[in-house]
């Protein structure tokens, strides 16, 4: 019998056909710019879509960005002026979106799809839904089991069979991970509770299931000094662990063993994204607020006073200015927000710069970082007295304290130890970053090809390296492929 099929280009495919591919949301918007140089299909006026777009490629762009989870939330002004800051270019916006989306989850990059975080003295990341950890051991928060002081490169953790995990969180001393199937998984010192695990408060050694989750899946989870946030699918917000200044949101500063939902934000609307500091969370809604609560000093919480907050409140500085924020991050003293026209926001203690305003002057209530607001920031990193802003482009800035090394400007510790105002982090300008994360004295980041680079205080191997002790250059920290993995990618 013949063989009645035959290939078909591009160019055979019907107009409709063509578009429909394009807007699957399946191709990123890099390759949507690929596409068009590779064919004329693509740029071809054919009737299918409006005047004002200039091909094909860039009425899909259009399309994807006009369904997009943030941008459909934005006002109309609010488009336009992003629609502006891109120059007009839809494909851009389209990058824009994408990248927020990416660098504070999960990224996509040549050699799968990768996350990292760091905690005190140790690093985690995901590839390709297998995780690792090196770095200091301390109460078991590398999950590789009670034996372990230290390891000294990446190494694979133990999950049950067909695991897959999909977000990971570390602090000082545990660790939690979500699976793609919405399981949440924690490791580390269970003393307060923060592991939700209330049967014990001994150690935990080695990733065990939070059981008073089951039944409730989750997208991300953070990890605070002791206390422990989980952010479930439907947009609900669960705590557990220490609650001594009222950072659980529960209207109270009772400790509590095992998750518990905040019922306040539940009727305040979906969360999308939420950061615990050491004591203290922040939590976006989809509607682009944000509430705070737990430990008002630093004025970490942007209410312009540093009292404890029982229960969420809403940081109006936001919400009067009709500024809609998609991402924060909680530092120790100070912390940051990203806009989604790409602005970047700080607040708290400005000690060492960490706030980039030129000075070490504390801010109250958040403040635009007006020296990079001719960019548009994908990601923002706020830690120990240092913050880093992503922008579009792969570029970092990074300012604030220059200890140990962290901050990425070897040239510049001869002649001070602090960065007042955003600087352009060069030790990585050959690489387009895709996601930072900070550590205490150590940062780590990935490329857009799958690269992991790590720089700061190794003394306890929290750079993935046995012999150095501090990296004053970004050094790539090497992941061995898994037998698991190998079968991942060829699937």
């Amino acid at each position: 019998m013949g063989d009645h099929y035959r290939a078909v280009s591009f160019e055979e495919l019907p107009s409709h056909l063509i578009l429909e591919i394009l807007c699957s949301g399946k191709l990123s918007a890099m390759d949507l710019v690929s596409l068009e140089f590779t064919s004329k299909t693509f740029g071809a006026r054919n009737g299918i879509y409006p005047l004002k777009f200039k091909s094909l490629v860039d009425f899909a762009a259009f399309q994807l960005c006009d369904s997009h989870a943030i941008f459909s939330q934005m006002v109309l002004n609010s488009q336009n002026e992003l629609y502006d800051r891109c120059g007009g270019n839809w494909k851009r916006v389209l990058r824009f979106l994408q990248s927020l989306e990416q660098s504070s989850d999960m990224v996509e990059t040549s050699l799968g799809n990768m996350q990292i975080t760091t905690g005190k003295y140790h690093t985690l990341a995901i590839r390709n839904s297998s995780v690792y950890s090196c770095g200091s051991s301390l109460c078991g928060v590398l999950g590789q089991g009670s034996e372990t002081t230290q390891r000294t490169a990446f190494t694979r953790i133990n999950f049950p069979p067909l695991a897959r995990v999909a977000h990971v969180s570390a602090s000082y001393n545990h660790a939690a991970f979500v699976m793609e199937s919405g399981e949440v998984f924690t490791c580390g010192d269970n003393s307060s509770f923060c592991c939700g695990h209330k049967d014990t408060n001994r150690p935990i050694f080695r990733p065990r299931l939070v059981e008073s989750l089951k039944g409730i899946p989750c997208k991300q989870v953070s990890a605070g000094l002791n206390f422990t946030v989980f952010l479930t699918r439907q947009g609900h917000v669960y705590t557990c662990g220490s609650n001594s200044h009222g950072q659980l949101g529960h209207s109270d500063t009772q400790d509590r063993p095992s998750p518990k939902k905040i019922e306040v934000l539940g009727s305040i609307g979906r969360i999308v994204q939420v950061a615990a500091g050491p004591n203290y969370i922040l939590s976006v809604t989809e509607g682009g607020s944000v509430y705070s609560f737990g430990s008002g000093s630093n004025f970490c919480l942007g209410h312009g006073e540093q009292h404890d907050e029982l229960l969420p409140r809403c940081i109006q500085k936001f919400r009067r200015n009709g500024i809609h924020v998609v991402h924060v991050s909680a530092g120790d003293e100070h912390a940051a927000a990203l806009d989604s026209n790409g602005f970047v926001y700080t607040w708290g203690k400005g000690y060492c710069g960490a706030l980039g305003h030129g000075d070490e002057i504390e801010k109250t209530r958040p403040e635009l970082l007006s020296s990079l607001k001719n960019h548009l920031a994908v990601q923002v990193c706020a830690k120990k007295r240092k913050t880093f802003v992503l922008v579009d482009s792969g570029l970092v800035y990074g300012f604030g304290s220059m200890a140990f090394g962290s901050l990425g400007f070897p040239d510049a510790r001869r002649l001070t130890n602090k960065i007042l105002k955003p600087r352009i982090v060069y030790t990585l300008r050959t690489h387009h970053v895709s996601q930072i994360s900070t550590g205490l004295y150590h940062t780590v980041v990935v490329t857009n090809r799958g690269k992991i680079l790590g720089f700061g205080d190794n003394e306890r191997a929290q750079l993935g390296h046995d012999t150095l002790r501090h990296c004053l250059e970004p050094t790539e920290i090497f992941i061995e492929n898994s037998s698991s993995e190998d079968v991942d990618l060829m699937l």
